[in-house]
């Protein structure tokens, strides 16, 4: 099951600064140390690679088998030379270096990528990746797969040249709307304002492209994802609207569903690395900032991403020593 944040969220991929209480965490949660990981995957049950568990599997091919999207900046894409970037492998990453220290033993990444992203779940619910990061929530795909701790926050809007559409149903009325066939985005245009022109795209880049091109009106999608399409695509003058999302959602990793030990390492991690935002960690703060941070593709107040995170830990203990793992050398942003 996803766990989502209870604080208070709003417009952007991030919720804006918020007068919080001290933080007050139960001790009851995320008290996993490398030990007790590692025997967790040694008394795995051997059978079937989708029986065995994630921990059993890698602590035997010593390999992490990870979905990536190729064209979802800033969470998941590929790179001048081909290889996966982005705020989703920073997490990848970490995953990666708590395994190798759970299970002694070095751990290889491998990355298989898959565009479509009902595909992406489906590989993921079944066992044959073991990890995406970067995919926002839904009921649907949790009905499939096992949501992580959130790594970030975003929601439905409009992108469109400034100063031509508000994002109020009225202004969208008869005009022409780029979306993804089937998406989530379409689904919220449809409700919004049924006379408006929706026009269905493979990819929200391509949607994108033809907003800059001039053949649309606006486009309609996750915010995070808009804001880095047009980054991407050095467009200038388009501007996200409204305020406030239509819709609102949680971004995670997705894990195999019923993998507890593995989706438990995977949790640990991620608190780690907020945790180490949150605390002013540099090497945390260079894994987030270059995708999310002021001066990267999402352009995100650090105080704002640091009120976030705090909002998601808030449910949790802090973790204060972070611990070995969190002292050791972490992976190099990329």
């Amino acid at each position: 099951m996803a766990i989502r944040p209870r604080c208070g969220q709003s417009g952007g991929g991030f919720p804006m600064p918020i007068a919080m209480p001290p933080c007050r965490f139960p001790p009851q949660i995320l008290r996993f140390t490398m030990a007790s990981l590692a025997l967790l995957a040694s008394l795995l049950p051997a059978g079937p690679a989708r029986a065995e568990g994630v921990l059993q599997r890698v602590a035997t091919t010593g390999e992490l088998v990870v979905g990536s999207q190729p064209q979802l900046p800033p969470l998941s894409f590929l790179d001048s030379s081909g290889k996966p970037a982005g705020y989703g492998l920073e997490v990848v990453r970490r995953v990666q270096a708590e395994l190798a220290t759970a299970l002694g033993r070095p751990v290889k990444l491998r990355f298989e990528t898959v565009a479509d992203p009902a595909e992406l779940v489906r590989r993921v619910g079944k066992g044959e990746l073991a990890l995406a990061c970067g995919v926002p929530f839904s009921w649907a795909r949790d009905g499939q797969v096992d949501y992580t701790l959130p790594i970030g926050l975003s929601g439905i809007r409009l992108l469109a040249p400034a100063g031509r559409l508000d994002g109020s149903a009225e202004s969208l009325r008869g005009r022409r709307i780029g979306v993804v066939g089937g998406s989530l985005g379409e689904t919220v245009l449809k409700g919004l304002q049924p006379q408006a022109q929706v026009v269905p795209f493979a990819s929200l880049g391509e949607a994108v492209a033809a907003l800059q091109a001039g053949r649309l009106d606006g486009a309609m999608g996750d915010t995070n994802l808009l804001t880095g399409q047009a980054r991407s695509l050095g467009a200038s003058g388009l501007v996200v609207t409204p305020e406030l999302p239509y819709e609102r959602y949680a971004v995670g990793c997705i894990v195999p569903e019923n993998d507890s030990a593995f989706r438990d390492l995977t949790n640990l991690t991620i608190a780690r690395l907020l945790q180490g935002y949150v605390d002013g960690q540099p090497e945390a703060m260079a894994s987030v900032d270059p995708w999310v941070g002021p001066q990267g593709v999402l352009a995100v107040p650090s105080e704002r991403i640091r009120t976030y995170f705090e909002s998601v830990l808030l449910n949790y203990e802090a973790i204060r020593p972070l611990g070995p793992a969190a002292n050791s050398p972490a992976p190099a942003p990329r």
